[in-house]
């Protein structure tokens, strides 16, 4: 790919998705003189990946492939796992396994579900033998028995801590977050708790395919913006939503509204204060109100507790395993509902019209449409409704997810989580040292991405004049460019989430912790140099 021209990358700016965007400023950074490794930090993807579960997952896929083996064994084929006696045969397996402490995780995890969740212990192995080997079509489709309880438990635990909640949830094992989010817009338009042109409500700043899929010729919403400000809390600032900005939910027209908390890319979390508020709205003004919340980040704040835990009713929870045990490639993703909800007293509401053509759509599930959930809409929408009985994510990943929710169950004292969290918050630190700055504490931190306001910056350090003719003569595209021109430096704009336009993201999870000291010093040369520049002209 030839390099853009500076014109070229200014005009495709506001034109193309920020990720896109990205691609751009790294054949820039290609093309450049700077002879220094390329530092991507706009990219999301943590370099850590959880290990033990790892391990365990090609541990147990060693003893399934025995058991196929056991009942048939002909050159390089075989058959199937059996039922009887597998747990004793498993606990042989890893007596002998080299590794003691993988087989001992193994047998724990099997304990843990056993004791704790009440399984039949062989059916339980049963489950996951077949699961690993990927021998059969994933039956539930929406998840594995076993598996939809433990991986349940694991989200609970994260997201509902210390909770009480009347009722079950129900779990779509789904292939990412991202798919996730396809599935539910898809799903919502089919059955008609959202149409063309419908309000909604997006809390920003706010991952950018939010802001991005409501205005495709399939949906054209008409989006309400509700936008985070600086707001005082115990002598601190932190990024969080007035009463004033979310009482635009009062408005009836508005269906949903979609969350990602902690936000992307400011990597804050709801505070008690907007989350009390939000809550009492819902229970005594929007009862009817549809509510998604991403969670993909809430590992990364300290007792953090999602919106689902207060109004289980109302919210639609889609979480991603991707980001905290570093599991990007493996596609794990999340549905979770509560039995009783929102979307499907919706549906029963509809208007004649709408359910007769819905009994239609949904007629090859051998059951009346309006005996069939939402959550289970999903799964069939996500095969066109024909294909149903091949739906379900892969039982090899299944598996792989248990693992991970066991790993984080049975870790007594949360090590792994605030290792991740040490992690981030160094790497934050280092960042904030190169820009010569003292880092900001926000207790509703996630430390996985920080959002930079150049703006404001550049008022604090060199005046408000000198940033006002800054501003004046240059925009962040300019910024972005610079950065990756002359110092192979890779940022996202803030506006990209809708922030503000003098913001930049940084992602603290993608680099070793060196690269951000230097990120840092890059930025702070370019707008020192800028800054030179406005004032030899005034």
């Amino acid at each position: 790919m030839s390099c853009p021209t500076r014109g070229e990358v200014e005009s495709l700016y506001e034109k193309i998705s920020g990720f896109e965007f990205k691609e751009i400023l790294i054949t820039i950074a290609k093309h450049s003189q700077e002879k220094l490794p390329i530092l991507d930090a706009g990219r999301g993807n943590p370099n850590w990946t959880a290990t033990l579960p790892r391990q365990a997952f090609f541990a147990f896929g060693q003893f399934a492939v025995l058991e196929t083996q056991r009942t048939w064994k002909e050159e390089n084929l075989g058959g199937m796992p059996t039922l009887k006696g597998i747990a004793g045969r498993l606990e042989r397996f890893l007596k002998a396994y080299p590794e003691p402490n993988i087989a001992g995780f193994i047998r724990e995890f099997v304990h843990y579900g056993v004791g704790r969740l009440g399984f039949e212990e062989e059916a339980f192995i049963y489950e996951l033998a077949h699961g690993i080997i990927g021998d059969q079509y994933p039956f539930p489709d929406r998840s594995l028995i076993h598996i939809e309880k433990i991986v349940k438990a694991y989200l609970l635990k994260e997201l509902c801590p210390d909770r009480e909640i009347e009722g079950d949830f129900q779990l779509f094992s789904v292939e990412g977050g991202a798919a996730g989010m396809c599935y539910l817009f898809d799903s919502l338009m089919h059955n008609h708790l959202l149409h063309k042109g419908d309000k909604i409500a997006l809390m920003t700043p706010i991952f950018t395919p939010y802001l991005e899929i409501p205005e495709l010729p399939d949906y054209e919403f008409e989006t309400v913006y509700i936008r985070a400000s600086k707001v005082q809390e115990n002598g601190k600032t932190s990024m969080q939503y007035t009463k004033e900005a979310l009482d635009q939910l009062k408005d009836p027209a508005v269906k949903a509204v979609f969350i990602v908390n902690p936000n992307n890319p400011l990597s804050i979390a709801l505070n008690d204060t907007s989350k009390s508020y939000l809550i009492q709205l819902v229970k005594e003004e929007r009862p009817d109100l549809m509510i998604v919340t991403d969670d993909v980040y809430s590992t990364f704040v300290p007792h953090f507790c999602s919106i689902m835990a207060d109004l289980p009713y109302n919210t639609l929870c889609i979480y991603s395993f991707s980001k905290y045990f570093g599991v990007t490639g493996w596609r794990l993703g999340t549905v979770l509902l509560h039995e009783k909800n929102v979307f499907d007293d919706q549906i029963q509401k509809l208007q004649a019209c709408e359910k007769e053509e819905l009994e239609k759509r949904y007629t090859s599930l051998g059951t009346h449409a309006t005996d069939v959930k939402f959550i289970d809409r999903m799964v069939a929408d996500s095969r066109l409704v024909a294909l149903n009985h091949t739906a379900g994510l892969s039982t090899p990943q299944q598996v792989q997810m248990a693992l991970f929710s066991g790993f984080a169950l049975l870790d007594e004292g949360d090590r792994y989580k605030k290792l991740t969290r040490r992690i981030c918050k160094k790497r934050k630190g280092l960042l904030y040292e190169g820009m010569k700055r003292e880092m900001e504490k926000d207790p509703h931190d996630a430390y996985y991405y920080t959002e930079v306001n150049l703006y404001e910056w550049m008022q604090k350090e060199w005046g408000p004049e000198v940033a006002t003719a800054m501003n004046r003569r240059y925009k962040c595209v300019d910024f972005l460019y610079e950065l990756a021109h002359q110092h192979n430096v890779i940022l996202l704009a803030g506006d990209g989430f809708a922030s503000s336009k003098w913001s930049v993201r940084v992602s603290l999870a993608n680099l070793e912790e060196g690269a951000y000291l230097r990120i840092g010093r890059a930025m702070y040369q370019v707008l020192q140099q800028w800054a030179r520049e406005v004032k030899k002209l005034s």
